[in-house]
């Protein structure tokens, strides 16, 4: 059987930049274990398998993989589907804008994806969260948390940001690092992080500063998950998601709405720019979306 393939880089206006993804169309007839060895073939952080929709009004049902595992959500995947998709089926009409919103059958449920078509442009795609940032606050403590990371506890926290844990599809642990200098240095150590999440739900960790490199960006980020075969991520809109429960602990935004650019991905040579929209009213988050662009760099065919 051969299926049709496209690659793109997903939370970049520029080729070989962001956070690479691997669609593969067609998928019905494949089994969880062909779709898990393809995306190990692929070796990317996230390779998405398209499949018919449940629901006829819907575009389509997708499966997000890992190289080791499923996942029910994740941010790069559902920018860069959206707007691969949008683009497929979206008229020869180069010289106008055109806006178009899909919805996205995900393991965390229906997600809504606002996609901008413009000539000459990146399209861009826009989902909303699916499901609110909630706390998981058994923390492990900060000199573990700062082994875990090769940093020292002194390194930990800035303002009143400390370290928190939040949950928007897939758990994060939040590390507010005071400096970006010492955020470049992170290496992890194996062991202390085995120890920090073997009794911890969140396998996946999401370091911030508010040092930033894109002079429009409110923090400069880095997200590692060895556990899920994704030892470093470029650009993770699944933990920007979760973080935006730190924003709303930690920032106290005021009613009304707030846009922050999140960077990620400089330490590998991938610059990455997430948005990140929230809705506060009441003191509350009412909703957020996550928002990028995505640009094709391959297409072709495997066979299974």
């Amino acid at each position: 059987m051969f299926l049709k393939f496209h690659t793109l880089d997903v939370f970049t206006a520029q080729r070989f930049g962001g956070n690479p993804l691997a669609v593969v169309h067609g998928a019905d007839a494949l089994d969880d274990a062909q779709m898990q060895k393809i995306a190990r073939e692929f070796n990317v952080s996230e390779t998405v398998f398209i499949l018919a929709p449940q629901e006829s009004s819907h575009c389509a049902r997708v499966r997000i993989f890992t190289p080791v595992s499923e996942l029910p959500f994740a941010g790069h995947p559902t920018v860069g589907t959206a707007c691969l998709l949008a683009e497929m089926e979206a008229l020869k009409d180069s010289d106008k804008e055109r806006e178009r919103v899909l919805v996205l059958e995900e393991g965390v449920g229906n997600v809504a994806c606002a996609v901008t078509l413009s000539p000459n442009q990146p399209t861009k795609a826009v989902f909303t969260l699916p499901k609110l940032p909630v706390p998981h606050d058994e923390m492990p403590s900060l000199e573990h948390i700062a082994t875990a990371h090769g940093l020292g506890a002194n390194d930990i926290g800035f303002d009143n940001h400390v370290p928190s844990g939040f949950d928007a599809g897939l758990p994060y642990l939040m590390v507010p690092v005071r400096h970006a200098e010492r955020l470049a240095s992170v290496k992890l150590n194996t062991a202390a992080w085995n120890e920090v999440f073997s009794s911890n739900t969140t396998g996946s960790s999401f370091l911030y500063c508010r040092e930033c490199q894109d002079v429009g960006s409110a923090f400069h980020s880095r997200m590692f998950a060895p556990d899920a075969g994704i030892p470093e991520d470029p650009a993770t809109g699944s933990a920007v998601a979760s973080f935006a429960g730190s924003i709303m602990r930690f920032e106290k935004p005021e009613n009304g709405e707030h846009t922050y650019q999140i960077e990620q991905g400089y330490e590998m040579g991938r610059p990455s720019l997430i948005d990140l929209h929230l809705v506060v009213a009441e003191g509350k988050l009412q909703s957020a979306r996550i928002g990028g662009s995505a640009v094709r760099v391959m297409e072709g065919t495997l066979s299974t």
